[in-house]
């Protein structure tokens, strides 16, 4: 049976996650420090009193965020599926999504807070085990997806290379669309990727 506590706390939970998610897109738009309680508390159409009840001070916001976007980003990781593709088909259709894990909001706020986190070595040591995480989330998913066997040290490399150049291609993602080369890169590299996991024509 439900009861009239109910509703408000559906309510307390959406503000909350409306807030979480102003947070994130705060961050990565606007950076880490303009990003101040009054500007998230606008963003998410909350009163900074309803902010601060949640978070009561910028760093409980900071890290419920920080919580928050590590939580999607490695939801995101290991629930990827692929269609029944093979060969150099495959590894073309999971490095696109690898890369696709890197682009876009979730990351550009992740580097927000790993530029603070370098002069910060509390806030470093919070995100530190979150990152390392969504790393190994990623990395599994990559095995996985692909059918291979990452024991063999030299698998293993090239999973950590791409996973490394997926990085780098979001980087430079940051401040231009990089899209077209980007995919330019990834398709290419997918053909390199696809002969030396010995996937190539099967």
């Amino acid at each position: 049976m439900s009861t009239a506590t109910e509703p408000k706390q559906d309510r307390s939970r959406l503000t909350r996650q409306r807030i979480l998610e102003a947070t994130v897109e705060s961050l990565a738009i606007r950076g880490w420090e303009a990003s101040s309680v009054s500007v998230i508390a606008a963003e998410a159409g909350a009163s900074r009193g309803a902010l601060q009840h949640h978070f009561p001070t910028r760093e409980d916001l900071i890290i419920a965020a920080l919580d928050y976007m590590f939580e999607q980003r490695t939801r995101l990781a290991t629930t990827m599926t692929v269609p029944d593709l093979s060969g150099t088909e495959r590894v073309a259709h999971v490095l696109n999504a690898v890369v696709d894990l890197y682009v876009g909001m979730l990351f550009k706020a992740a580097l927000q807070v790993w530029n603070a986190a370098a002069a910060d070595p509390a806030l470093r040591d919070r995100i530190l085990p979150l990152e390392r995480k969504f790393g190994s989330g990623v990395h599994e998913m990559t095995v996985r997806l692909l059918h291979v066997d990452d024991a063999d040290p030299r698998v293993r490399a090239l999973i950590q290379g791409t996973l490394d150049m997926a990085r780098g291609l979001a980087l430079a993602d940051v401040l231009t669309d990089d899209s077209r080369r980007r995919r330019r890169v990834v398709d290419t590299w997918a053909e390199q990727l696809a002969a030396g996991l010995g996937l190539a024509g099967k």
